[in-house]
């Protein structure tokens, strides 16, 4: 509980900088969803490719070191968006420097996951995947809420360009705190493979890497679950924010940016958390296996939300809140399935680390391709009947999970 908590955080501050924050700056600064969802669909591809680099950080001997590294580096890059939203040519740059935050938030993830999986065995993964998933996304709620708060407020005194420049600022602050803090506190967990120092020798574990993954049984049904299972979220954790600030006579619900931040910080934090921790520990109180058709239909329920505040149109904050917070819970519930789906079905062989690589690539492909495509899905059907297609899009997964392969980890296999 040292240095989990803060090692999320920090995971999730990046990952959500570019996947959440940005979608509210771009659409203050006058861009339509269909655009800010086809960049941030193509900048979430560093998540996607990121495999492909795994192995070479295998030949690093110390995780924290290129935890701690790019941590600092992704504290830079917010400092440079402070920068360069007060350019001309702002939009271009500001793209510019969410593909190198994205880059080095992606490589951070392998080495983070790594660090996880090393330090703990199966029963710890377990217990503590609830605290993980509670401050990665935790750190979306904070900046949604406080951050985007004083974002709303900014932008009425200094103006949109200005109050984000200060936001990111602000940033670039925080991450670089916890960077420093986070260099004191990780623990030092080697691999276990013997180091490679030549490319010849790099190639060749690139290639061991994803010849022993394709080869492992069931693998296809096991990345495809992993794709179905995000398939509805990719789209509706990206469109239902905008939703709730769009101008009422374009379907939308028309909160102001302090409104929303402020329902997020507030019963979406807390609805989130709660939800994140009970999800670890149901599912190490009934296993994997069991736990998992539980898991799948509470993904569905914030699109069930949003389709509900869509037709609905409700006005008073106090059910958007009430509605906000049930969608949070069953997202915090349910999103415990596909981390610990990856690191004990799909992860578990020689090469650990590379392997949950590849596994949480694939898990943001199920991201980020709903992401490309959600804003110009959502343009020509509407809200309404957009959150109805997304409640349909939870269940494939459901249908899938009867053909999983749920193998146990191999007894005595190294972590590398």
């Amino acid at each position: 509980m040292r240095w989990i908590p803060t090692l999320y955080f920090v995971q999730g501050l990046q990952f959500f900088v570019v996947n959440r924050i940005a979608a509210f700056m771009l659409k203050n600064l006058g861009l339509d969803n269909a655009l800010i969802t086809q960049w941030l669909g193509l900048i979430g591809a560093a998540w996607v490719v990121k495999p492909l680099w795994s192995p070479f950080l295998e030949m690093v001997r110390s995780k924290k070191l290129i935890v701690v590294a790019t941590q600092f580096i992704s504290a830079g890059a917010l400092a440079l968006m402070a920068v360069v939203l007060q350019l001309p040519v702002w939009f271009a740059a500001a793209i510019a420097v969410l593909f190198i935050l994205a880059y080095a938030s992606a490589t951070h993830d392998i080495a983070c996951d790594g660090l996880y999986m090393a330090a703990l065995d199966d029963r710890q993964q377990a217990r503590f995947a609830g605290w993980q998933g509670a401050f990665f996304n935790a750190s979306k709620f904070l900046i949604l809420g406080g951050l985007l708060v004083l974002a709303g407020r900014l932008e009425q005194r200094v103006g949109v360009g200005n109050a984000w420049s200060l936001i990111f600022a602000l940033l670039a602050v925080l991450l670089a705190l916890l960077a420093a803090y986070n260099a004191h506190a990780l623990p030092s967990a080697a691999n276990a493979a013997p180091v490679a120092v030549s490319m010849v020798a790099t190639w060749r574990t690139l290639r061991d890497v994803v010849v022993d993954f394709v080869r492992k049984p069931g693998i296809g049904p096991a990345l495809l679950f992993i794709l179905l299972f995000r398939l509805a979220e990719g789209q509706t954790q990206t469109i239902g924010p905008l939703f709730l600030i769009e101008a009422q006579a374009r379907g939308g619900l028309g909160l102001t940016t302090e409104q929303v931040g402020g329902v997020y910080g507030t019963v979406g934090t807390l609805a989130f958390l709660v939800g994140s921790i009970l999800g670890g520990y149901f599912t190490g109180w009934l296993g994997l296996r069991r736990a998992l058709p539980a898991l799948i239909v509470a993904m569905t329920v914030p699109s069930a939300v949003f389709y509900y505040l869509s037709v609905a149109l409700p006005q008073d904050l106090l059910r958007i809140g009430a509605a906000v917070a049930l969608e949070n819970f069953a997202w915090g519930f349910g999103f415990v399935g596909v981390i610990l789906f990856i690191m004990q079905v799909v992860a578990p062989g020689r090469f650990q680390t590379a392997h949950y690589a590849l596994g949480s690539g694939v898990m943001q492909l199920g991201l980020s391709l709903p992401t490309s495509f959600s804003g110009v899905l959502q343009t020509r059907i509407g809200y309404q009947d957009f959150f109805l297609w997304t409640v349909l899009c939870g269940l494939p997964a459901l249908v899938l999970w009867w053909w999983l392969p749920m193998t146990r980890r191999p007894a005595g296999v190294a972590t590398a």
